[in-house]
């Protein structure tokens, strides 16, 4: 039975460990709050009281955890040399493609695979088994990883060489809260003018304005816009392109969150 190492057991990563102990894996996880070990041992998984004692455990990793910062910080040199050679390090986080192809780099002095592997389509998705998965890294090492990622992903798509996958995110991200903030401004215009919204919405669905965030309207939290869309100018910023619309629209997001799909209060 392969075994499988998670590092995150939040709100993507226990929905995941589930899937995967469902699907007959071995799981280990361990989490900062360490008030997430009982949900981790009802899913059926293994608690591990530190990085270190999961990496001695499994040859696969699954990292999901929040910030760049925190992934720096797991995918330590002494974290690197516990794993086995020809382990498997997945990024499931959201980050900078940079600092994973630098840890990529770090890990292959070790004999260490590290990829990223991004994941679309949120919660939702994550509770339903059916993420969509970017991975970048080597063809043999996607071909490795997909057995354990068609645990908790219905698709899964091999985007070129290690960072890819976080530049297929940000683009993700990007179009989804650009869709958001459309989506408000659209039926807001409307319902001024006395349009059923929900007619509407409904009706959208049927034509080329149709998109994900239309579809599931009113079910977004909008906890990361600010984060992934800041994430979105780090990136534009180092490779020299302008993104006006992604300025614009993490600036609309700050003031949209706390009257978000309250369609009387937008734009007044």
């Amino acid at each position: 039975m392969q075994t499988v190492g998670v590092i995150g057991a939040g709100r993507m990563g226990q929905p995941i460990i589930g899937h995967m102990v469902r699907k007959g894996l071995s799981v280990i996880a361990h989490d900062i709050d360490a008030g997430k070990r009982e949900a981790v041992e009802r899913r059926g998984a293994r608690w591990a009281d530190g990085a270190s004692v999961l990496a001695g455990a499994a040859d696969t990793i699954l990292v999901c955890v929040g910030y760049d910062r925190e992934l720096r910080e797991v995918v330590s040199e002494s974290f690197l040399r516990e794993l086995p050679r020809d382990a498997i390090v997945a990024v499931l986080s959201t980050v900078n493609p940079r600092t994973v192809q630098r840890l990529a780099e770090a890990a292959g002095a070790f004999g260490v695979h590290l990829v990223d592997s991004t994941v679309c389509r949120g919660g939702r998705g994550a509770d339903e088994g059916k993420l969509l998965s970017f991975v970048g890294g080597d063809a043999r090492t996607f071909e490795r990883l997909r057995p354990v990622l068609a645990c908790f992903c219905s698709d899964i798509v091999h985007s070129g060489p290690v960072g890819t996958a976080q530049a297929a995110k940000a683009a993700n991200n990007l179009i989804m809260w650009a869709c958001l903030v459309a989506n408000h401004e659209a039926l807001a215009l409307a319902q001024r003018y006395g349009m059923d919204v929900d007619l509407l919405r409904d009706s959208l669905l049927k034509t080329g304005a149709e998109n994900g965030v239309l579809r599931h309207w009113g079910t977004s939290t909008m906890k990361w816009a600010d984060d992934d869309l800041e994430l979105v100018q780090q990136m534009a910023q180092d490779v020299g392109i302008a993104l006006p619309q992604a300025d614009l629209d993490r600036d609309i997001c700050r003031t949209l969150k706390p009257k978000k799909f309250q369609l009387d209060l937008y734009g007044v």
